[in-house]
């Protein structure tokens, strides 16, 4: 059986929440709640849910972007939780992450082979002559060309950013990668193209991936777990099958039955869902997702469900399940 290359504890981050200029509030923007989730060596862990539901920040947290308010984050075994920028740099050769916009992410004044090479400049890595050779074989290992390394990434269109993107993040041969939305913002026939170059690059580097998607349908396709994130809080985990195909928590039924069925023939499953999805800091008592749900009954209102085994390999957090 594979190590844990990440184990999170308890995970919390909050914002504060100003209603005006001057305004003294101390509101808080609860983004995470409490987060528990583990992920393997050489395993995909999908996190699936609306925008505004906190998986974003949950990437950037756990890359310690954002200082976590509580909780624990643990790294092959080390707690990163608080280390200084000084400890924190050589753990992040071995954590890379992919953004959702590609044009946003690369820095357009910048060749491809600058941009790709900067990593191991930062980290000391290699020759110059060295850099450049891995930067070429890169290119050619995420589908473009060695003399691409000499143009601007304004040059490319968007799937091929991304696979800029990839390169700059693989080049320190990271053991995690967290890929947050990297294909949203491509075409369909480029996603796949991205989604099948992910699948063998994990295989070839040993990567570890936390693939962060809206989609539970991409999401399935690419994990072996997938955990469904509302309100800052984890309300189902379990094997991908079993999420898809025997989804428990009324909120997952919910995003399932939002995927359109090509099929005229089959009919999806029906869940009324009501509203959109809260702002954080009114967040209700009890179950987060009971004011749009549509088996919520006054226990929900009292009393807040806790992740619970309900099969092997599949936890929900419903009082119903």
């Amino acid at each position: 059986m594979a190590e844990t290359l990440l184990e999170i504890t308890d995970l919390t981050k909050s914002f504060a929440v100003r209603s005006g200029f001057f305004s003294n509030s101390k509101l808080k923007n609860i983004a995470l709640d409490r987060v528990n989730l583990s992920l393997s060596g050489g395993e995909t862990l999908g996190l699936v849910g609306e925008s505004g539901c906190g998986k974003s920040t949950f990437a950037l947290t756990i890359m310690r972007l954002y200082e976590p308010d509580d909780g624990r984050i643990f790294f092959a075994g080390e707690d990163i939780t608080h280390l200084d920028e000084k400890s924190l740099k050589p753990v992040r050769k071995q954590m890379q992450m992919v953004f959702q916009d590609p044009f946003a992410s690369l820095d357009l004044r910048l060749t491809v082979e600058q941009i790709i090479c900067e990593p191991l400049e930062i980290h000391n890595v290699g020759t110059k002559a060295e850099r450049v050779a891995e930067v070429a074989r890169l290119l050619e290992r995420v589908g473009l060309s060695a003399e691409d390394m000499h143009r601007f990434p304004g040059e490319f269109s968007g799937g091929q950013q991304q696979r800029i993107g990839i390169a700059r993040a693989l080049v320190l041969r990271p053991k995690l990668l967290i890929c947050d939305e990297l294909v949203s913002a491509l075409d369909v026939s480029v996603q796949a193209q991205i989604l099948n170059l992910l699948r063998d690059l994990q295989d070839e580097f040993g990567l570890s991936y936390l693939f962060i998607s809206h989609n539970i349908a991409i999401t399935a396709f690419m994990s072996r777990r997938i955990g469904v994130m509302y309100l800052g809080r984890l309300v189902e985990i379990g094997d991908s099958s079993r999420i898809v195909n025997t989804p428990r928590h009324p909120y997952t039924q919910a995003l399932l039955a939002a995927i359109p069925e090509p099929d005229p023939s089959k009919v999806n499953m029906e869940i009324v869902v009501k509203g959109d999805i809260e702002e954080i800091a009114q967040r209700p008592t009890g179950c987060v997702f009971r004011h749009r749900c549509p088996i919520a009954q006054e226990i929900c209102a009292s009393e807040e469900p806790q992740l619970r085994i309900i099969e092997e390999n599949h936890q929900t957090a419903c009082h119903f399940v």
